[in-house]
């Protein structure tokens, strides 16, 4: 359980931090828009850093187990848990997509950025995109979404060995 904790813990930082400022920027970018989708969608994001938090209490009460955890604890890390295990499994998924059809997935910005922003489709770096920037996009995807299914996975796995130590230490 010591590698699990420490590969848990090295995740829960990086999505902390990482998922904790891209949710910021959205939200202060649907807030500066007044754009309402924007807003849900931060919202939904925020699971993400809040089961991170929730999960480094967690990994406070397994490393010293003098610190009791709160009894809304495991529910938030279930429940906020599976809201960020679904971006996860779906960045996932985003990944693999972008990997496999990155030519036409290309053609397809490229045609919709020349007929609704022409500005944007005369600038060098637009043009200058091939599918090999998309396919880097979909491992950074890739990546990224499987840095956050691991880590939910982990830190219920983590739950379940602590509420289960709790149980029997009680007995």
């Amino acid at each position: 359980m010591r590698t699990t904790l420490k590969v848990a813990t090295i995740l829960t930082w990086f999505n902390l931090i990482f998922w904790g400022l891209i949710t910021g920027l959205l939200l202060l970018g649907a807030l500066s828009a007044m754009f309402l989708p924007g807003l849900a969608i931060a919202a939904l994001m925020s699971a993400i850093p809040l089961n991170c938090y929730a999960a480094l209490k967690l990994h406070k009460s397994i490393r010293h187990p003098g610190i009791p955890l709160s009894q809304q604890t495991p529910t938030g890390i279930r429940f906020v848990g599976f809201i960020a295990l679904f971006f996860g499994i779906n960045s996932i998924g985003e990944g693999f997509a972008l990997i496999k059809d990155s030519k036409e997935f290309l053609d397809f910005i490229k045609d919709y950025y020349t007929k609704q922003a022409p500005d944007i489709a005369q600038m060098p770096a637009f043009k200058s995109m091939g599918a090999a920037d998309v396919r880097a996009a979909g491992v950074i995807c890739l990546v990224l979404g499987l840095c956050m299914a691991v880590n939910v996975v982990l830190n219920l796995r983590l739950l379940r060995w602590y509420l289960l130590l709790r149980k029997n230490d009680a007995s």
